[in-house]
């Protein structure tokens, strides 16, 4: 198995000191310097566009998500359609607080979260959705999730070290999403 580089912010010891970890001292008084850049210190790297990219197109998923849901609750017809509404205005509800916690993380990344409805759809990984029928409601949310999910576990795999707070974030809402998505299944198989 071939040994990994160390990340360029950690220092490098000599072979006989591999025991030993250290910080980046000159990284370290950068920290202190720059504050108006706020969250965002040298670890960084170069990857922090990416992630704020990648958190865009995941904040177009999540305003998608929650237009499908609220439309899914205000059109749900059918016996068991009371409990399942209210059901989708509970996702369409937690999809927006996924939403504004994704754009929060985008601003302490010195990025501008992208709310333009011009291009939401485009740049969403879920479609919407505009079935009249329960039963297709159901299966469309189901689709999304699991869009979301695979969406967000790549995500966490890419981003890996890079940003642990981020991957932290992604991680709590990709524990939602499952939950979503198993919920869906039993519905859809009632």
């Amino acid at each position: 198995m071939a040994a990994k580089n160390p990340p360029a912010n950690v220092k490098s010891f000599p072979r006989a000191d591999r025991d030993h970890l250290a910080l980046d001292e000159s990284a370290i008084e950068a920290a202190r310097h720059s504050l108006d850049h706020g969250a965002v210190t040298p670890n960084f790297g170069p990857w922090r566009e990416d992630i704020i990219k990648l958190l865009n197109e995941s904040l177009a998923t999540e305003l998608v998500c929650v237009l499908r849901y609220k439309r899914h609750h205000f059109t749900a017809d059918g016996l068991a359609s009371p409990k399942i509404a209210d059901e989708f205005l509970v996702h369409a509800n937690e999809e927006s607080a996924h939403g504004d916690r994704i754009a929060q993380r985008i601003v302490q990344l010195g990025g501008e979260p992208d709310f333009s409805p011009d291009t939401l759809s485009r740049r969403s990984h879920a479609a919407y959705d505009d079935s009249s029928d329960l039963k297709d409601m159901i299966r469309a949310n189901l689709i999304a999730e699991r869009v979301a999910i695979e969406a967000y576990s790549q995500m966490i795999a890419l981003i890996g070290d890079k940003d642990s707070t981020t991957r932290r974030l992604l991680e709590d809402i990709l524990s939602d999403e499952q939950k979503h998505a198993e919920e869906l299944k039993d519905w859809l198989a009632d």
